[in-house]
């Protein structure tokens, strides 16, 4: 079901990306980044967050950790984590294999500075063994995200 909504949301909106599935997991950051022959950094991870009532999505580099004092002086708040349950709840895609892409509804989506260095990131497509290679500005762009520095 996910990884179908990410495909309508590629064929509404970017129908030139096409999704990678591999045959072996790529749920970890390291995982990943061996699967499609990339630095760990360049592997764009989404982080489901809420502040407060708002839940939202944090895109940044594999390697890049939440900087709290940065996020706080972002957003106002300190970021809580969502657990498993609640990140498929929010996003229909399971832990390993979240995404900006075809979400059930809107979130704010931010995309932080440390996807900049690269021109293509390769972020996950719905499934713990799917993904994309986009153009850093073109993920920003198709998600509507706004680019934050939120972490380290």
């Amino acid at each position: 079901m996910s990884l179908e909504s990410v495909r309508a949301f590629l064929h509404a909106h970017a129908p030139d990306i096409e999704i990678i599935e591999t045959a072996e997991s790529s749920s970890t950051v390291a995982l990943a980044a061996e699967a499609h022959g990339v630095e760990p950094a360049q592997i764009a991870k989404t982080i489901c967050l809420r502040v407060g009532e708002q839940m939202m999505l944090v895109v940044a580099g594999g390697t890049a950790r939440l900087d709290n004092r940065k996020f706080k002086d972002t957003f106002g708040a300190k970021g809580r984590m969502l657990d498993a349950e609640e990140v498929v709840a929010v996003t229909s895609h399971p832990v390993g294999g979240v995404c900006p892409f075809g979400l059930p509804s809107p979130l704010p989506i931010y995309c932080d500075i440390s996807l900049k260095r690269f021109d293509e990131v390769v972020p996950a497509a719905g499934s713990t063994n799917s993904a994309v290679r986009i153009e850093t500005g073109r993920l920003a762009e198709l998600t509507g995200a706004s680019w934050i520095d939120v972490c380290q």
